[in-house]
């Protein structure tokens, strides 16, 4: 069980941690428990070309989790072929990643559920756009969930090297304004024998409390 009852915006420590995993677990938990949720991936880089256009698997498994059902562009309001960095996955495909636009999708379902579980793409600095000028900071995930102002749920996948990972990941979300809601423990790697003593050391030292344990 992961104790959330408000919409949040979902980080990782990095990629291919368990963002979606955690996310469905707690759109279901919430519809569960009766309330109108929403599932949102805003940027997905990484899709399959159907009949119905580009699709990604993380958003699919989000909006069927999802008590309130919306059409999957308003899910995926950014949806790019290539699996890779969203900001040469947007290159690639010509289509710069728009965080108006974005916000504005949003808002469109925060209209029609409670609670809107966001899932950030990557980690929290992973880029989204070019820089205006070579070497200054250009638009990262971040930019984004500080556009819609959520408190943030900190996925740790659980492996050699995410102490230092998460502990960075933490600070860098306390210093962009946002709330760290608490973060969540994912046992990626079955024969990791340091798990419970690595969730304890986040226990001791993450600002925020651990809400629940995959």
């Amino acid at each position: 069980m992961i104790d959330v009852d408000h919409s949040v915006f979902v980080t990782g420590t990095d990629t291919d941690v368990g963002k979606t995993h955690v996310a469905v677990s707690l759109i279901r938990q919430l519809a569960v428990a009766g309330h109108r949720v929403a599932g949102m991936k805003p940027v997905a880089a990484g899709a399959l070309d159907t009949s119905h256009g580009l699709r990604n698997d993380d958003a699919l498994d989000l909006a069927a989790a999802a008590s309130v059902r919306l059409p999957y562009d308003v899910v995926n309001p950014c949806c790019l072929p290539r699996a890779t960095s969203p900001h040469l996955a947007a290159r690639d495909a010509g289509r710069p990643i728009d965080i108006p636009a974005l916000v504005a999708a949003y808002d469109r379902i925060a209209a029609s559920a409670d609670i809107v579980v966001v899932e950030g793409a990557g980690g929290w600095y992973v880029p989204v756009g070019e820089p205006d000028v070579p070497g200054k900071a250009a638009p990262t995930m971040a930019d984004l969930a500080v556009a819609l102002g959520l408190p943030v749920l900190l996925v740790v996948g659980i492996r050699l090297g995410c102490l230092n990972h998460a502990l960075l990941t933490a600070e860098a979300i306390r210093a962009s304004g946002l709330t760290l809601a608490g973060w969540v423990a994912n046992r990626i790697d079955p024969t990791f024998a340091d798990y419970d003593d690595y969730v304890e050391s986040l226990v001791a030292r993450l600002p925020a409390p651990c809400l629940g344990r995959c």
